[in-house]
Parts: C-alpha cells; structure tokens; sequence
C-alpha cells in the first residue's frame, strides 16, 4: 500500500511538472515574443549510460531531448551573430520564465541564443526526468544543442559561440570549456557547483538521495568518492584553455563559497589564466546577481562586458 501511495505522488507531481512547463512555454511568447522568434525543438544527445529509466524497447538509442532558441526578430539574415548557449540550474529543474530578463538582455545585445533542456529536466514526464546523469552525459546534451545551433542556423557566426550558466548551470559552463575548448571563445560561470565531494559534505538526505538513486549515480559519496570527484569541475581545473569568469558571493546559501574557492584555487595552481571575483556577503545569496535590483544588473553587466570582448555582439553595452 506504501509503495502505491507512493507511485501515485510521483504521478501527480510529474503531472504537476508537465502542465507547469506547458504555461510557462506560453508565457514566453507573452514576455518576449515581441523581440524573438522563440521556437522549441528535438534534438539528439548521446545515448544513457545507466539504462535503468529507459523503456525494453528504447534501451540504448540516443536521447531525444528538447532545446530553446531564441532568434532576435531584429537580425539580417546576410550577417553573422555570436550564439549563447544559456543553461538553466537546478539538480532537476527547467528552463523558467522566473528568469527571463537574462535571455531579455541577451537578446538586446545582438546575441541568438540556445537553451536546453538536458536529460533530467522537469516538465517531461518521469523518463525524462529519471534519465539524470550530474556531471556526466547531461553536459553533452549541453554541447549537442550548441553543435545543433550552429548547423541549423546560418546566420550564427561559429566562431562566436559563448556559455554561460548559474549553478548547475555554472557546472554544465565549465565541463563544456574543459572538454571542448575548441568550441566557445569564452564563458562565464556564476555560483557554479564545483565539487561533489565537498556538497554531499554539507547537503541533507533528501540531497544525496537525488544522487544515489538507482537510475541515477546509484551510490553515495561515501561508497564511491571518485565517481563524485569524476563529476566535479574542480578537479579538472587543468583543462581550462577558454577565457572565463567567475563570479559567486559568500552569502550563498546553496552553492557553498566554499566549492568555488576551491576551484578558483585549482585554477591558480593550475597557472591558469581566468577572472574572478567573490563577493562580499551579496544580498540576495545565491540568486544575488540574477535577481532585480540594481546590485544583480550591475553584476550582470560585468559578465556581460566580460563576454562581449570576445565575442563582440552587436548591441554591447560595453565601453
């Protein structure tokens, strides 16, 4: 009876999640159709791993996943614009109009950008959802939308392609830069997870469980330290070869500052070149420089300058 309990609150909160993401699809139309051609497409990442989530009849095909675009509806098609690949956070979480003010400023910049919606995703049922791999394959699907994005449009320059993302988000920006160099001039990464190893130390039981699950890691951190460090950025901080920036703040209630000065300190001992800056107690924590105050946009700008001396959007703000 506890098991059937229980599989019917999965149902009615995968239900849940589905009919969220269908409003939110319109609310994008509604808040920035205006200025973009928004579209939503299917594309392929690589097939799973751990197969457990996969149907008898699916197991080992490619992953079908979802993916934004946002074009500005200002381009010309005879010229070349930077993309952005824009990751959304979360362990499992979406792509939500709560923040759609950075696509907004994006846009305004001269930027196309793309956005996935990578394996473990919410808003598409409990495949997709149980399909999770932190740190693992889900950051491929990250670099198959930005492959995808510069095959399908000619009008992206693919010598201009940037990332960015807070987070998680934060995490996907520097696995992609770390495992792909060749592909993005620069990126920023805010209040980026960075080492699983030291989260697990400081997170509940309901956390770790996400991780531990058996369609997941399927073990914890104490049963397997070096698959936890395998899908950490702090531990590949030797690969870094892409300007980057990092930004976080002391006041993070999420993402421990603790994580990000230990990757910034393996970036330094590393003798890489990057950019940084951890700030002070940030209002706001870990939303500090996403939120809506004067603070967070000024914040924001300066990854927005950072990025634009490489890839050189049309509408920069930048002095």
């Amino acid at each position: 009876m506890d098991e059937m309990i229980q599989k019917m609150r999965e149902n009615n909160t995968f239900s849940f999640q589905n009919l969220a993401k269908a409003i939110d699809d319109v609310l994008w139309h509604q808040y920035l159709g205006h200025k973009a051609k928004i579209d939503k497409w299917r594309i392929i990442g690589p097939a799973p791993a751990n197969t457990t989530a996969q149907s008898a009849q699916n197991k080992g095909n490619p992953f079908v996943f979802w993916t934004y675009t946002f074009v500005p509806r200002d381009i010309k098609q005879d010229q070349k614009y930077p993309l952005m690949v824009l990751i959304h956070g979360g362990v499992h979480a979406n792509l939500s109009t709560r923040e759609y003010h950075i696509v907004e400023e994006l846009l305004d910049q001269g930027y196309v950008v793309v956005a996935p919606e990578y394996r473990g995703s919410t808003g598409y049922g409990e495949q997709y959802y149980k399909l999770i791999d932190y740190g693992g394959l889900e950051t491929e699907d990250t670099f198959a939308a930005r492959n995808w994005a510069v095959d399908k449009f000619d009008f992206i320059d693919s010598e201009r392609v940037g990332i960015m993302g807070w987070s998680h988000g934060g995490l996907h920006t520097l696995f992609n830069i770390f495992n792909h160099p060749e592909s993005y001039l620069a990126a920023y990464a805010g209040v980026p997870v960075s080492d699983l190893v030291a989260r697990m130390g400081y997170k509940g039981e309901n956390y770790h469980k996400l991780y531990s699950a058996d369609y997941h890691i399927g073990k914890s951190a104490v049963e397997d330290p070096w698959e936890y460090r395998r899908r950490s950025p702090a531990w590949h901080a030797h690969k870094l070869q892409t300007p980057l920036l990092i930004q976080t703040t002391t006041s993070d209630e999420d993402v421990n500052v603790l994580e990000v000065e230990h990757l910034i300190k393996s970036l330094k001992a590393e003798g890489k070149d990057f950019e940084y800056e951890i700030y002070d107690n940030a209002p706001g924590g870990h939303q500090f420089d996403r939120i809506d105050t004067l603070a967070a946009v000024e914040a924001r700008q300066k990854a927005y300058d950072f990025l634009a001396k490489y890839l050189k959007p049309p509408f920069s703000k930048q002095p």
